[in-house]
């Protein structure tokens, strides 16, 4: 079924046949759901990887591990705080959508959202690579450069900061998923005859 143009091309009220209704209100609810995950698991992440620490008696002398003293483990809270907090403002502009039932949308709010999804998907990612990375070197070492395995002495601390590293594979993933949806969106905006218009989420 053809959509109708109403007002500008970059004003897009959006009227759908049955069938695409039910389509447009999954899309919309996974949407929404992903976007809960990632607030909830960014916001366990920085929470499991910032409140971690343990000190280690070596004789007479107290050695603290804390994050911070891994600069790896310090972007991977930032990086899962920044996209808590996107996403929580997502799930609202999501809520609102969904209890309008249509969205008068347009492309420079659709081109917003999916550059945001796109640098927090890109952002998330390499936080989890970096801290993967660095974990293994502390976890296994590196003889050839005579780096200790440091999780022999840090034993609960490296167990926290694995769990808070698989919070975070999960925000990547999911974060990049997300960023699939919103570039189909946004580019079905241009699809079909020049003289229609899409719908977007």
């Amino acid at each position: 079924m053809s959509y109708v143009d109403v007002g500008s091309p970059g004003n897009v009220p959006v009227y759908h046949s049955t069938k695409l209704k039910v389509v447009d209100k999954r899309v919309r609810v996974a949407e929404l759901v992903l976007r809960c995950v990632i607030c909830v698991l960014g916001v366990l992440t920085a929470v499991l990887v910032g409140t971690d620490s343990q000190v280690k008696q070596i004789f007479s002398i107290q050695k603290k591990a804390r994050f911070t003293d891994m600069k790896a483990l310090v972007f991977l809270v930032l990086a899962n705080g920044i996209a808590a907090a996107y996403s929580l403002l997502q799930v609202l502009r999501c809520v609102v959508s969904m209890v309008r039932g249509h969205v008068l949308f347009n492309k420079p709010l659709a081109w917003a959202i999916f550059s945001g999804d796109q640098v927090m998907a890109y952002v998330t990612v390499a936080a989890v690579a970096a801290a993967a990375q660095s974990s293994v070197i502390a976890k296994l070492g590196q003889p050839d450069l005579q780096w200790m395995q440091i999780c022999n002495m840090y034993g609960k601390f490296c167990n926290q900061v694995g769990e808070g590293l698989a919070s975070a594979l999960f925000v990547s993933l999911s974060m990049v998923v997300i960023s699939c949806m919103s570039a189909f969106g946004l580019f079905r905006l241009y699809g079909g005859n020049k003289g229609k218009s899409s719908a977007s989420w």
